[in-house]
């Protein structure tokens, strides 16, 4: 099979694309909502969390097929990931409940459940040595919790800092959280800045995916520009390039082996008068490459 590792997510379906070609490869529809997306490549299973009706869909990874609706998780389900340690899979939910449901996917069961009395939960991060990490926007701290006790340790300031991402370095942690251990350790609270910006800053509108690149020590930023940094010092970041894509194109991710980088975007009609979001234009979605 081509290599179907490039993924576009809609409101009711995800598209599966050959990321050498941009070629569709198929779809996985009926889902309310859909978020988030994560893989099991040993398992040959994939997730989708589905923010609107609390469910994620079990899909076979090399067929595209549904397997399976799990029911429910905690008020909208959004991120989604799968923690090789404890062998668990970990949904985050950023609505009301604040919380993570945790499922088996041996057997695809909801096996629990840790209240972490979140505001808006976003990204959820792992450090293979037994701790969860989950950047809540709306009180701007980290969550930690154990992922085998499942049971919250602690809570971190993070100052300026609002939303670390899910892509960070080979322990999964953005560049906000990256030395969280060392941090937990202390037992000090994280203050450090995001890179790029002075400490009086506030995160710039529509700041999305953060992706880190360890071979090369860079750091992706996304918003309505993606910004290419560079680590020089724990404490600097220096700015490499800023380049312009299209707005709306707030999430990003990375093909490991060629270096590319994946932003969908969609254009947009005209505000409702009353508020609310504007509607998505009909055949506007787009998936943005960009070379390294």
């Amino acid at each position: 099979m081509p290599r179907a590792g490039c993924s576009s997510r809609h409101a009711n379906r995800v598209e599966v694309l050959n990321i050498d070609t941009g070629q569709k490869l198929g779809e996985i529809t009926g889902m309310h909502g859909v978020h988030g997306i994560e893989l099991i490549p040993e398992l040959g299973k994939g997730y989708t969390s589905n923010g609107l009706d609390r469910t994620v869909t079990v899909f076979e990874s090399s067929t595209l097929q549904f397997r399976k609706l799990i029911r429910y998780t905690g008020v909208k389900p959004d991120a989604i990931q799968y923690d090789p340690d404890s062998r668990r899979l970990f949904v985050v939910n950023g609505g009301a409940s604040g919380d993570v449901t945790i499922i088996d996917p041996s057997n695809d069961a909801i096996v629990d459940t840790v209240d972490l009395g979140g505001s808006k939960l976003e990204q959820i991060a792992f450090d293979g040595r037994g701790r969860a990490f989950v950047n809540d926007e709306g009180k701007s701290v980290i969550h930690v919790f154990d992922t085998h006790g499942l049971k919250a340790v602690a809570k971190w300031s993070l100052g300026a800092c609002e939303e670390p991402d899910r892509h960070g370095n080979r322990s999964g942690a953005s560049p906000c959280v990256r030395r969280l251990r060392q941090r937990e350790a202390r037992g000090t609270g994280l203050r450090r800045r995001p890179p790029g910006r002075a400490a009086r800053d506030r995160p710039r509108p529509g700041w999305g995916g953060v992706r880190c690149e360890d071979a090369a020590d860079l750091h992706f930023e996304q918003g309505s520009t993606l910004s290419v940094l560079r680590e020089v010092s724990p404490d600097r970041y220096q700015t490499l390039q800023t380049l312009t894509t299209q707005p709306g194109a707030r999430t990003l991710a990375m093909d490991e082996n060629t270096g590319r980088i994946y932003l969908p975007t969609a254009r947009t009609g005209t505000a409702p008068a009353g508020g609310g979001a504007a509607a998505i234009l009909p055949q506007t979605f787009t998936l943005l490459v960009v070379g390294p």
